[in-house]
């Protein structure tokens, strides 16, 4: 972090000025937007920092970015190929896609 200080040094600095730093093992980290997309994060390096009474998390690692699906776009699959919700769901997981969700179904 800073040069030429240990990180023992480092740690005590920290605790002097009331903060804590944690890591966190995690295999992945999903964080879901308001508009339904999801940041997915593999292999994840997650740190919880508390200074000062607020938490903070730190997170690096190798991110993504995936579509979420709304239930319109389901019944929308549902009625163009009569098949069930559980196989609507399904191809539009596999496809990333309404209109091949729907190809795909109708084959």
């Amino acid at each position: 972090m800073f040069p030429g200080i240990n990180p023992k040094q480092m740690q005590a600095v920290m605790k002097q000025m009331g903060m804590s730093q944690t890591e966190i093992p995690a295999s992945k980290v999903i964080i879901e937007n308001e508009d339904g997309t999801k940041l997915i994060i593999n292999n994840p390096s997650v740190t919880k920092i508390k200074m000062q009474g607020q938490e903070s998390f730190q997170i690096t690692g190798d991110v993504s970015e995936e579509n979420g699906f709304s239930e319109d776009d389901v019944k929308v699959i549902m009625e163009k190929t009569n098949c069930s919700k559980k196989d609507a769901e399904k191809a539009l997981e596999e496809t990333g896609d309404l209109a091949d969700a729907i190809m795909k179904l109708s084959e």
